[in-house]
């Protein structure tokens, strides 16, 4: 079944879990920017819990696609999110392997917000070896024949509101403070179980 998405910085796992089923994921990039979601924002685990980062985003009107939101440079966004991954990460596992991979990201100044997510998702596809093939929408998807997931896959939705995502317990650097936390970016599955963390995409989710 194919899959509708919006675009997602360092996307869940609960976003993950789904292109990983399919063979097929589209990605909205038609529809208007909405604040507090997965669009310019992730949660990672840092030491002091749950934490969220935000990338500031150019506001040019209500009806202005996805597509052409453009990255605000105020705050030094870029230098902040990754002193804060290094901080929760460092000590996992497998970041010093993956690290590299991630740390342009953090340097080169992007103009577009859809294209830089993609840059990042492209990447932690890559890494995982899930060979899923991406389409752009190219008007809104009024009537999607599939899993629709724009408005599900959102931090102000809770997870059991997803009743094809089982969030599968591992290791987590942080776990001896906060127990298993679900619900987290891809980033922190990534550093924390590398390979393995294709198990847990896999046990995930529900097939319909």
């Amino acid at each position: 079944m194919e899959i509708l998405l919006s675009t997602a910085y360092m996307a869940p796992i609960q976003s993950y879990a789904r292109i990983f089923r399919t063979p097929v994921a589209w990605e909205e990039r038609c529809e208007s920017f909405l604040k507090q979601t997965y669009r310019n924002r992730c949660i990672i685990l840092s030491a002091n819990g749950p934490l969220t980062l935000s990338i500031p985003v150019v506001h040019s009107g209500s009806n202005v696609p996805i597509s052409e939101i453009r990255i605000s440079e105020q705050g030094n966004w870029q230098r902040h999110h990754w002193y804060s991954i290094v901080s929760a990460y460092d000590k996992s596992p497998y970041f010093e392997y993956y690290a590299d991979e991630f740390i342009p990201f953090f340097e080169k100044k992007w103009e577009l917000l859809a294209d830089f997510n993609a840059a990042i998702r492209d990447t932690v596809l890559r890494l995982l070896g899930i060979e899923a093939k991406i389409k752009n929408t190219t008007e809104y998807a009024k009537d999607f024949q599939g899993e629709d997931c724009r408005d599900l896959i959102s931090p102000k939705r809770p997870l059991a509101d997803d009743s094809r995502f089982v969030p599968q317990p591992y290791w987590q650097v942080f776990r001896h403070k906060f127990g298993f936390v679900p619900g987290l970016s891809i980033i922190d599955l990534l550093f924390n179980m590398g390979p393995e963390s294709r198990l847990i995409l896999r046990d995930s989710l529900r097939i319909q």
